[in-house]
């Protein structure tokens, strides 16, 4: 059986392989095809669809999915929709892309800033350094306190100042999800709502959810992800099927930023099976 993985990230968000190398990847994975869906950019597709083209003109068959992972705001908290075969010359989503890119940087400065204030020898431009192609996340932060030595891993990062109740974190303005669906509906995207459940809402809360993005237009849920168990997985397959919404699967592969979850396998047992493409309606064929 041929597998996939519709939901990787690559250095132009906060994962830490490029493009060109997670097809490479993908190749000794076993892999058909997997979407790069970076975090709220397109710009990393090219360099990987150059790679995979490379080797499709070898014989081998990878094949790149056009994606993104668009972050969003839901009471208070955010949500991520991930939007699966979009065109990425979209002018509408690119300009979207822009201004959450834009935003980004302004709470990145207030973030930097804050912990500089605290005493801690950090500026923003410090952090860009780090990747200079990238959206950068609170995970490039992560990397640049542990660089200088202010913590020893990436996890005491975030719980000792990076966490959303800490007193350096800064709130972003988000998208709507209602309008993040839209923006990948009129690019000619599928909209799927990224791992539901680690977004810990009561169950009522979730079905809410779910409903209402569905009355918006989205088309699938991520069903076949790393962190879900069997029940969880079911659960989620549950939801899809009483809602009329499709199934999606991925590893949220990011490299050494997630040093357990491997590509294409998650934490060793992910199977995304290729038959999953027809059903959301991404025409390839092997």
């Amino acid at each position: 059986m041929n597998y996939i993985d519709l939901h990787v990230h690559s250095t132009f968000s906060d994962g830490t392989v490029a493009p060109s190398e997670l097809v490479k990847l993908a190749v000794k994975q076993g892999l058909s095809a997997f979407a790069l869906t970076d975090h709220d950019t397109v710009r990393g597709l090219k360099e990987a669809m150059s790679a995979a083209a490379d080797f499709q003109k070898q014989g081998v068959q990878i094949y790149i999915i056009p994606g993104v992972e668009m972050s969003a705001a839901f009471q208070g908290s955010d949500i991520h929709i991930l939007g699966l075969n979009i065109n990425p010359k979209d002018t509408a989503l690119l300009h979207a892309l822009e201004g959450a890119e834009e935003e980004r940087h302004t709470r990145n400065r207030k973030m930097a800033d804050k912990l500089a204030a605290a005493g801690l020898d950090i500026a923003y431009e410090d952090v860009q350094r780090l990747e200079p192609n990238a959206v950068i996340t609170r995970a490039h932060f992560a990397k640049y306190l542990v660089e200088k030595g202010y913590v020893s891993s990436n996890k005491e990062a975030f719980s000792k100042y990076l966490h959303s109740k800490s007193p350096y974190y800064v709130s972003r303005n988000y998208l709507s999800p209602e309008e993040a669906i839209l923006l990948i509906i009129n690019a000619g995207g599928i909209p799927v709502l990224a791992h539901p459940l680690l977004y810990h809402l009561e169950e009522a809360k979730l079905r809410r959810l779910i409903l209402h993005l569905k009355e918006t237009g989205l088309k699938g849920l991520e069903a076949i992800y790393t962190c879900n168990s069997k029940n969880d997985e079911a659960f989620v397959r549950s939801l899809a099927r009483q809602y009329g919404l499709l199934i999606s699967g991925g590893s949220d592969f990011h490299g050494s930023n997630k040093p357990d979850v491997s590509m294409g396998t998650g934490k060793g047992n992910l199977k995304i099976p290729f038959s999953l493409l027809k059903e959301l309606g991404i025409p390839l064929c092997l």
